[in-house]
């Protein structure tokens, strides 16, 4: 039997829910299944074929309109008027790669480097946010000498061979790097520690010495400062820090995998990282930098890229073209101009808010967390024992989706789910969202 992978597989349209599609669905599930390969994996048992986004809503073929939940990559919005016309007046002049001389490349990086702390001061460009880490973790080991990177039990940093060898989250069936660790989750729902930070700066610890008993040289420590994959983790403000002094000790970097948290979503600062009040030596972004525009970044303190660009030329062919340097300019001036990250502050908080009046309701809801925009909805069998219930959560995001909202599922157990919708995401959205849940819970659970 083929093995299941966890965030591929857990909420995916699989050959025994073929029978149940209609006509005009299954032909194209089978096509898909013909043309595109095995690897690909279709959301929800009965797949929702989308034609037409703005803002925060979708559309299907059929006319029924969406509330997008989940999409960080469309970051400020599906289909945003500033982005399309920023990309369609660039593309109408030039694209071309990194290689010839360009503004847009050095006014975009002078402006997002205010953004971030001033010991940051360096910017390389890719389209992905696996090419990102990639880049990252040869940086990293360029800089310690040493290979051993380590990462949350169930992180999820990209695709490439390094990064994926750096991903538990792909499943067993991807083989982790043998100079990968992997560290528990800083849960603060299920860790009992007096202290979040300190429990998880000995943790970080641990994972430093074993690599040191098996003569693997300790080079970074890989994370995604809100946890997404591994069930959205948000933590009291300020727990990451003794981590941080830890992999200092040790000799290794801090690379903040920003490719989720950042950019204004969780609405308490600009980056993820950025409200546990640590300076990375590494930033990566992705496409949300871009609103899916194909576009990433590294942003480095210039010593310690330093190790790795006096030594190693990088060229990536189209990263950084100007494109996507127009389509990264556009989000960022929105995100100014429309005020999204105290957007994201207040419109989240009044979501986690409502969300939680629904824990009074039903005895399922575990637990509710997040920060800004990006929110965790963790789903057990009973509080008392904090039992994960996958199934209810599987069942729940179905039921959503034929209330027309769209969400998937995080965490090791696969029982949370991750709401994470565009920053378009409005006061008068939340009745909706709010009010599906309550909906889908009451038909699963009567």
């Amino acid at each position: 039997m083929a093995t299941r992978s966890t965030i591929m597989d857990t909420n995916s349209f699989r050959a025994e829910h073929a029978d149940a599609l209609d006509s005009d669905t299954r032909k194209l599930t089978d096509k898909r299944s013909k043309v595109l390969g095995e690897s690909y994996r279709l959301f929800y048992r009965r797949p929702v074929h989308l034609v037409r986004g703005e803002g925060q809503y979708l559309w299907d073929a059929a006319g029924e309109k969406y509330l997008d939940v989940y999409n960080n990559v469309a970051s400020i919005g599906h289909c945003h008027p500033a982005v399309t016309e920023a990309v369609q007046q660039q593309m109408s002049m030039l694209n071309t790669h990194t290689r010839y001389l360009h503004e847009r490349i050095l006014d975009y990086t002078d402006e997002l480097l205010t953004t971030l702390p001033t010991e940051i001061d360096r910017a390389m460009y890719m389209c992905t946010g696996s090419e990102a880490n990639d880049l990252a973790i040869r940086v990293a080991r360029a800089y310690s000498g040493g290979t051993g990177i380590i990462v949350s039990q169930e992180a999820y940093h990209g695709t490439s061979d390094l990064t994926s060898g750096a991903s538990p989250a792909l499943g067993s069936g991807q083989a982790l790097a043998a100079t990968t660790r992997l560290v528990l989750s800083p849960d603060r729902y299920r860790v009992e520690a007096p202290d979040l930070g300190e429990w998880f700066a000995r943790e970080i610890q641990k994972q430093i010495d074993d690599m040191a008993a098996h003569g693997i040289k300790f080079a970074g420590f890989l994370a995604d400062s809100i946890f997404s994959s591994d069930g959205v983790l948000p933590g009291p403000k300020g727990f990451l820090q003794p981590a941080i002094d830890v992999v200092h000790r040790n000799g290794g970097i801090f690379i903040a995998d920003e490719v989720q948290p950042g950019f204004a979503r969780t609405g308490e600062a600009f980056w993820g990282f950025a409200r546990h009040g640590v300076v990375p030596d590494i930033v990566t972004t992705g496409k949300p930098m871009g609103n899916g525009i194909p576009v990433s970044g590294l942003l480095a303190k210039s010593h310690v890229l330093s190790a790795f660009s006096d030594a190693i030329p990088y060229f990536n062919t189209f990263g950084g073209n100007p494109v996507a340097m127009a389509a990264a300019q556009a989000v960022l001036t929105v995100i100014k101009q429309e005020q999204l990250q105290e957007h994201s502050r207040v419109v989240g908080a009044a979501l986690l808010a409502e969300l939680r009046t629904l824990m009074d309701k039903y005895e399922c809801i575990g637990d509710v967390r997040g920060a800004g925009l990006f929110i965790g909805f963790e789903l057990v069998k009973d509080r008392e024992s904090k039992t994960p219930d996958k199934a209810l959560a599987l069942d729940l995001t179905e039921q959503l989706r034929e209330r027309r909202v769209l969400t998937s599922v995080a965490g090791p157990y696969g029982n949370v789910l991750k709401l994470r919708p565009p920053l378009a995401f409005q006061q008068h959205d939340i009745d909706w969202l709010v009010g599906a849940l309550d909906a889908s819970l009451a038909a699963l659970i009567s």
